[in-house]
This record gives structure tokens, C-alpha cells and sequence, in this order.
């Protein structure tokens, strides 16, 4: 029996297992993407101690150092978490079964879906939530980002290098990039910005060719597009938490303790998935809840256990 399972091999995931190794607790991590969300991102700039990188680059490093430490990381998703005894047994889904004193629920985020007519029809077809992924495969066409966070600004001038144009829209109201990536939009000479109060549908018979959007004052609009980017933000990826008992809010966020202990004995949760951090999901806070949440399975089980 393991010390320690690590769910979720992202940065919360791979940060507690640093600190686990440094802890000496015996530990696996075992995650669906080796990585998760961030390998996704083309550019990073606000890593401390790192002025750029891309997020492959960046979740290379977080791997190496891991490995370079001890930790065994397993590629695979969890099917099922049940109580023992003593601890968890954890089933992955190969059907090999884990068993741990302790769990870090590092489970990341999933891609938030619009749900508009098309998008299921046109997924694969037109439609990506990844332009890191997908950017390569629209050179010389002319695509959509939706969306108006930071994610959508860094999508669209990705795939500016690609694209012959990219019309990034918002929800009016939702606009909120950062200044800088506001700035590089706009000294993209490929990259137009707009807003919509609804979007009515995405066109296409085969693959994606068009949109239709409307505007705050009623105006109907079509695209004729060829890509759909959807980048309007993540939901917390927990079933497995839940059917454990874990206590969520209303958004699906894992409620946390300072020491990142969840309502259930023994269970610790990190990252972008949990109410810590403000709900500020960035990498650097996620890396920290996987420290605190490893030090805090480190105090249970070694402190607790020197002191009888």
C-alpha cells in the first residue's frame, strides 16, 4: 500500500509529487494527460523565474523533475475510488487496482462547452477547444475564436500565424484580456475583434463554413468561416471526487481547508479544481496547492505517526 495516490498528473498533481519525493513518502501519481490542461498553451509568460515557454516545454520540465526525483508516474484514467479499511483503492482503466493511506485530488479542469446548435455536429470537423492543437491544420483559412478571456487572446494570435484571418468574439459584457495580450492583438495585423449577444448557430454540411451571430442591437450576422475555436473557459473535471463524498460548491469546485483537506479523512485536494487560491486558477497557485496539500500528507502521516 502506497503512502500516497496522486489523481491528476498536471501541474498540482506533478507539484505534489515533487514535494512528496523530498517528503520520502511513498507515492504514484496517475493521470489521464501527462500534464494536463497546460500542455496545451502555446505561450506562457507568467511562470516565475521563466520569461517564455510553451506549455509542452514547460510540463516537460515538471515531468523530468519528477521522475529525476522518484516519482512514478502512470498514464491512465480513474474509473472508480472506494474506502478501505485503512485507506483508497483506486481502479484505472486497465483494471489495475491501487491501494494508498492518503489521495491528492489534482484533478484539473475539461473544456466548457457554448452548447449552440453545430457544435457537436461540427466537433472534429471545424470545431477544436485546442488551438494549440488544431492551428496547423487552418493554414490559409479563416476561422473564429469565441470567447473573451485570456485563453481566447493567446488562441487567436496563435493561430494568427496560421490563418489567413481570425475574428475573435465576445459576449458583450465579458471582454477581459490583459493589457498585454490586448496589445498583441492589436499589432496583429490578422486579428479583428467583436462582440455578440447570442450565437445562433455554426453552419456547415460537411465540415464548418459559417456562423451566425447576434449583436447587442438585434443585427444578424453570418461568417463564412471554415474554423470554430471555442475558448470560453474550463469546469472542474470531479465525478471521481464527488462519488467519494468530496464536498463541492455550486460551480463543482472541491472545498478546500488551508492545508488543502477536503471534508473527507485522508483525501487532500490541489489545483484548479478546488476553492483555494481565490479560485485563481493559474499554474503557479496550482503548483503551491500541490505542495501545501503533500506537506499537509507528509504532517498526517510521518508527524502524526512519530509521536506514539
Amino acid at each position: 500500500m502506497y503512502d500516497l495516490l496522486i489523481i491528476g498528473a498536471g501541474p498540482a498533481g506533478l507539484g505534489a509529487s515533487i514535494y512528496a519525493s523530498r517528503y520520502k513518502l511513498n507515492h504514484i501519481v496517475i493521470g489521464g494527460e501527462i500534464g494536463g490542461q497546460v500542455v496545451e498553451a502555446w505561450e506562457i509568460e507568467n511562470y516565475a523565474g521563466i520569461e517564455s515557454i510553451s506549455g509542452k516545454d514547460l510540463m516537460e520540465k515538471f515531468v523530468k523533475q519528477t521522475k529525476d526525483l522518484g516519482g512514478v508516474i502512470v498514464q491512465g484514467s480513474v474509473n472508480s475510488i472506494a474506502r478501505l479499511q485503512d485507506g483508497f483503492e483506486i481502479v484505472v482503466g486497465d483494471g489495475k487496482k491501487y491501494e494508498a493511506k492518503t489521495v491528492i485530488l489534482a484533478l484539473g479542469m475539461k473544456a466548457r462547452k457554448m452548447n449552440i446548435p453545430g457544435e457537436d455536429k461540427f466537433l472534429g470537423k471545424g470545431i477544436s477547444y485546442c488551438a494549440t492543437c488544431d492551428a496547423m491544420f487552418f493554414r490559409g483559412k479563416d476561422v473564429v475564436v469565441l470567447g473573451g478571456g485570456d485563453s481566447a487572446a493567446t488562441a487567436a494570435i496563435h493561430l494568427a500565424e496560421f490563418a489567413n484571418s481570425v475574428q475573435l468574439l465576445y459576449k458583450e459584457g465579458t471582454k477581459c484580456f490583459e493589457p498585454a495580450w490586448d496589445q498583441k492583438m492589436a499589432e496583429t495585423k490578422k486579428i479583428a475583434c467583436g462582440s455578440f449577444e447570442k450565437i445562433d448557430e455554426i453552419m456547415g454540411n460537411e465540415k464548418v463554413e459559417g456562423i451566425v451571430y447576434e449583436t447587442k442591437d438585434g443585427q444578424k450576422k453570418e461568417l463564412a468561416i471554415q474554423g470554430v475555436f471555442i475558448e470560453i473557459g474550463s469546469v472542474p473535471g470531479v465525478v471521481v471526487a464527488q462519488n467519494l463524498g468530496v464536498r463541492t460548491d455550486e460551480q463543482g469546485y472541491i472545498f478546500v481547508n488551508q492545508d488543502q483537506s477536503t471534508n473527507v479523512e485522508n483525501v487532500f485536494a490541489a489545483g484548479d479544481a478546488t476553492t483555494g487560491s481565490n479560485k485563481f486558477r493559474q499554474i503557479i497557485t496550482a503548483v503551491a496547492e500541490g505542495a501545501v496539500a503533500a506537506g499537509s500528507v507528509y504532517k498526517k502521516l510521518k508527524l502524526n505517526t512519530s509521536k506514539k
